[in-house]
């Protein structure tokens, strides 16, 4: 039942078909484009660490749907592997403020401040981020730590 019930709000959520068969495009025409699609092409980018392709279809996931805390995450994970510190900070926390409690955008935007060398900024985000995931934490704190010994 829970499987069930999973797979329906998935279904909803991201606008999937429920038969394979049942495509709502004329034939030959292209698949309708959604921030879902353009978020897992991001997704699959990244996971290839073409971060340039990343951050261009995160953008893209950003702009047909401005609330969607993952894309604007991903964004910033993007723009900080691509050295766009500034920039990423400021993806990172627009999805703290659609999604002030997620913590791998917490943990991301810490990574950010120890790389820009704003230490006080990233144990900031680390007290916020230990009750919410403690390993997601540990991380942030090791690189905290590294950082704080050069």
């Amino acid at each position: 039942m829970r499987l069930a019930l999973v797979s329906l709000v998935l279904l909803l959520a991201t606008g999937v078909a429920a038969n394979p068969d049942d495509d709502a495009s004329a034939p030959g025409q292209p698949a309708a484009v959604t921030a879902e699609s353009h978020f897992n092409q991001g997704q699959a980018l990244a996971r290839q660490s073409d971060w340039a392709g990343a951050e261009q279809a995160y953008r893209e996931a950003t702009r047909v749907r401005p609330a969607f805390p993952e894309a604007w995450s991903g964004l910033g994970h993007a723009l900080r592997k691509r050295g766009k510190f500034e920039e990423s900070v400021k993806a990172y926390q627009e999805a703290l403020r659609l999604r002030p409690q997620y913590p791998q955008a917490l943990e991301y935007l810490g990574e950010a401040y120890v790389q820009m060398g704003r230490l006080a900024e990233a144990r900031e985000v680390l007290a916020r981020l230990r009750p919410l995931d403690p390993k997601e934490a540990d991380e942030l704190a090791q690189a905290i730590a590294q950082a704080a010994q050069r």
